[in-house]
């Protein structure tokens, strides 16, 4: 079944290509609205073909807003293969500052494999990994902590079928210079863009660069630098396209595992959460976490939260009122590839 959407890109044609994906969704104030996706395709010659892509979660800032500059600022004249651009994925959620599209509730990074016939999300994931990935030989979709959560900057892959696949992807994703990075085990079936990129034949990069829904001046260089670096590896570049001044060379990597729930803290009724460990810390199990304070019963004194595994603090909740099911704060295992 044809789900509808429209892709204005020639993956075989040279040089520089723009327009919209659309996706056809009546709604009351337009029987044949269009939800339009930008894209923009570079190609020159031979050589590997690199999907950038972000907005997947639509509060998460650092790749929406560098590969908007990137758009403008890469010359296709100056590649070695192909690279598109797709900043603002699902583009509904981008547009409302939320995590999930407003049309129909949906998260892409678990609307994975979708459904030509089914809600715009659902279409959208579809397309990404029945077309646009597998037009392509890596993806790197870029992701951070959104409105609520703030992130230990890291990267990120699935593991991959074949140990020589493996190695490329730990290979790349060593080369995007990140000092933390985490080798997902979600199985071939993952509904995540991640799992997706693997069953449609590609390398799939991710990585969680800020949080907060905002955008910081080390945030913003820690992600224009992981995308210049995989450029580079890749060979599309010889230069630096995003980064002010040169890129030193990446720094050793500690590899992460986040597999078990008793990594997490998590509310278990409505209370005001206070982390006193920063991110990146090293803790034991039962090292305090936090204090959770309960507003409306003053008397109540606060209650001390203890990590129930030792592991590196890689995120923790911002939003300070909480509820019953929201992960307070987490910890992940050192691990070696």
């Amino acid at each position: 079944m044809h789900s509808g959407i429209t892709n204005p890109i020639d993956f075989t044609r040279e040089g520089r290509q723009g327009g919209h994906i659309t996706i056809p969704y009546s709604v009351d104030r337009s029987p044949y609205y269009q939800i339009r996706i930008p894209v923009l395709r570079l190609k020159n010659g031979d050589g590997p073909g690199l999907l950038l892509m972000a907005g997947n979660h639509g509060d998460e800032y650092e790749g929406e807003l560098l590969l908007g500059r990137l758009m403008r600022a890469l010359d296709a004249s100056k590649l070695r293969g192909a690279v598109t651009i797709l900043p603002l994925a699902n583009l509904p959620a981008v547009m409302a500052a939320r995590r999930c599209s407003p049309f129909d509730g949906g998260n892409l990074n678990r609307a994975f494999p979708g459904d030509p016939a089914g809600t715009p999300t659902a279409r959208l994931a579809h397309f990404l990994e029945a077309e646009l990935f597998r037009a392509h030989d890596v993806v790197l979709d870029l992701h951070s902590g959104g409105s609520s959560m703030a992130h230990l900057p890291c990267t990120l892959i699935e593991r991959q079928a074949g140990a020589a696949r493996f190695q490329r992807a730990l290979d790349l994703m060593r080369a995007m210079g990140a000092s933390h990075a985490f080798v997902a085990d979600n199985g071939p079936a993952a509904p995540t863009s991640m799992g997706a990129a693997g069953r449609a034949g590609a390398i799939g990069l991710s990585g969680e660069f800020g949080g907060g829904g905002t955008v910081t001046p080390q945030t913003m260089a820690f992600t224009a630098a992981t995308i210049d670096r995989l450029l580079l590896a890749l060979g599309l570049i010889d230069a630096p396209v995003l980064s002010r001044g040169p890129l030193p060379a990446p720094g050793p990597l500690q590899l992460l595992s986040l597999s078990r729930h008793s990594q997490g803290i998590y509310g278990e009724r409505r209370g005001w959460f206070e982390p006193v460990v920063p991110l990146g810390a090293t803790v034991a199990a039962g090292d305090l976490a936090g204090w959770y304070h309960d507003l409306e019963s003053l008397d109540r004194p606060e209650e001390p939260l203890r990590f129930a595994e030792g592991g590196i603090v890689i995120s923790h909740r911002l939003h300070c009122d909480s509820q019953a099911g929201d992960c307070l704060i987490q910890v992940a295992d050192p691990i070696s590839a």
